[in-house]
């Protein structure tokens, strides 16, 4: 925890530092001050949000791929399962491809894209836990297969925006779902900020609760977990989460699936210490992709989510090529 928290540190202030602009670290000590100059009108404006976006949407993602990878019992699992993401994408396609901007307006400094990704979002959560769940409750295998089925319906749905839509909406649905963080302002770390803070102090006090679920339903029922409540818990405080985080980032890929699985390899599967670790480890990565996200080709920018997506696959296969060859403990 301690090196995490060493490691965010510098990642915090490399994102301050570095980009298009590069800042001297001394221009810190004068942020918020009344004589700024343009350096510290950038960090203060531009930079600053940007950066705390980055660690809370990073934070974020990964705390909540910890509680799906242990309520499912599958270290594979990432919260994209619940369809969450793809009902995001539905939302957010919708009110590109309908201009739908001056119907919905905005609300919370969030323009009409985020809130049509966020009710999405929970549209479809709501989908898959609704197949899931009969009298004799909530079944764990069955949502895993109605949100495989919700996710492909709404990969096609948004598919078939794209395909009717011109080259303007097009641009936009498609760098929407690369996720990107250039939009970053006050407004939006303020609403994140609300959900996210709470969130990562309340998950880890399910620890217990989702390490006895490690045992399997029948023996967590035995050490008196109430299941379906813990079920019903995650599975709402999840989608909030990551719900509000695609609806001001887009998709964001890898971060909820890697980071956890590596604080697994780490410090074990204990979900007291999994949660807090891998929702600092989400924050840096992410704060560490956006960096590079904005300088690799600067003075462009590349898509934050093509840049979890090409360091996170290789890092996750060589991971497992690691633990299969019994390198790894």
């Amino acid at each position: 925890m301690v090196f995490a928290l060493v490691l965010l540190l510098l990642a915090v202030l490399l994102g301050l530092l570095v980009g298009p602009v590069q800042i001297a670290p001394v221009k810190l000590l004068t942020l918020w001050s009344a004589d700024q100059d343009m350096d510290g009108r950038v960090l203060e404006l531009i930079r600053l949000p940007r950066v705390l976006l980055a660690a809370l949407v990073g934070a974020c993602l990964a705390s909540c791929g910890a509680v799906m990878q242990g309520l499912f019992r599958n270290p594979l699992a990432d919260p994209s399962l619940i369809g969450v993401s793809s009902g995001a994408s539905v939302g957010a396609s919708c009110v590109i491809f309908f201009s739908g901007f001056g119907f919905l307006g905005s609300g919370l400094g969030l323009p009409a894209i985020a809130i049509g990704a966020f009710l999405g979002g929970m549209a479809a959560t709501a989908v898959v836990y609704r197949l899931a769940t009969s009298v004799t409750g909530t079944s764990v295998s069955t949502m895993l297969l109605a949100g495989i089925a919700i996710t492909a319906l709404a990969g096609a749905v948004t598919s078939l925006f794209s395909f009717f839509a011109d080259n303007e909406m097009l641009r936009r649905i498609s760098l929407w779902q690369m996720g990107n963080l250039d939009s970053a302002n006050w407004h939006r770390v303020m609403v994140i900020a609300a959900v996210v803070i709470p969130l990562v102090l309340v998950l880890p006090r399910e620890g217990r609760a989702l390490n006895a679920m490690l045992l399997g339903e029948s023996e967590a029922r035995h050490l008196g977990i109430g299941v379906e409540q813990l079920k019903r818990r995650l599975i709402v405080l999840t989608a909030l989460g990551v719900g509000v985080a695609v609806a001001v980032s887009g998709v964001v890929a890898f971060v909820g699936l890697i980071v956890p699985h590596l604080v697994r390899l780490l410090i074990g599967p204990d979900h007291r210490y999994l949660i807090p670790g891998s929702a600092l480890l989400g924050a840096v990565l992410l704060l560490l992709a956006d960096t590079g996200a904005r300088t690799l080709m600067s003075p462009a920018e590349l898509p934050t989510g093509v840049i979890t997506a090409l360091l996170g696959a290789p890092f996750f296969v060589a991971l497992l090529l690691r633990q299969r060859r019994g390198l790894v403990s």
